[in-house]
C-alpha cells in the first residue's frame, strides 16, 4: 500500500500520539500500597490488569498506524478486532461519562484527577480516548480500501501489493 505524503505524515503523528497515550496510561498502574478501601468498581481501585489493558489498547492502535506506514496492507480481521476493542473500552467507561454529563455534580474533564470519590473524570477521559481510537481505526479502514485498491490494481512487477484478507 502506497500512501500519499499527507497520509504518511498524519499516520506518523498518529503513531507518536497513540504511543504517548500508552506511555501516559502507565501512570494508572497502581503501586504497592495504593489502596482506597472501596471495592465497588475497578475504577475506584484500578487493577494492574486494567491499566495494562489500556496500555496494550493504545499500543495496539499505534502499531496499526506503524504497519500502515510500512506499506503493509492491514488484514480486515485485525481492523475489526481493533474496532471491537474500541467498543469494549467505550462500553466499560460509558457509565462514568453518563454520570459526568447527567449526574448531580457539574461536568468536568480537567478540573480534577481520578480519585476514589469521583472516578467519572477518568472514565470520561478514557471514553473519549477509546472514541478517538475508534475514529483512528476507521481512518485506517478507509485508507486500506482507498489505497490498497490502487496498489492491487497496479500491473505485475510495478511494486503494487496484492490485497490480503
Amino acid at each position: 500500500m502506497n500512501l500519499p505524503l499527507p497520509f504518511r505524515i498524519f499516520n506518523g503523528l498518529a503513531v507518536a500520539l497513540f504511543a504517548a497515550f500508552a506511555f501516559f496510561q502507565c501512570n494508572d498502574i497502581p503501586q504497592d500500597g495504593d489502596k482506597t478501601g472501596n471495592q465497588h468498581s475497578t475504577y475506584f481501585e484500578p487493577s494492574v490488569l486494567d491499566a495494562a489493558l489500556w496500555v496494550g489498547f493504545y499500543a495496539f492502535v499505534a502499531v496499526l498506524f506503524a504497519l500502515s506506514l510500512s506499506g503493509r496492507i492491514i488484514p480486515r480481521w485485525v481492523l475489526l478486532a481493533g474496532a471491537l476493542a474500541c467498543f469494549v473500552q467505550m462500553g466499560r467507561t460509558d457509565w462514568g461519562l453518563w454520570d459526568n454529563l447527567f449526574g448531580e455534580k457539574e461536568f468536568t474533564m480537567m478540573g480534577t484527577s481520578m480519585s476514589s470519590a469521583d472516578p467519572r473524570v477518568e472514565l470520561s477521559r478514557e471514553f473519549f480516548g477509546a472514541l478517538l481510537a475508534l475514529a483512528a481505526v476507521t481512518l485506517l479502514w478507509w485508507e486500506r480500501r482507498k489505497f490498497a485498491a490502487t496498489a492491487s490494481s497496479s500491473p505485475p512487477g510495478s511494486g503494487g501489493e496484492a490485497d490480503e484478507s
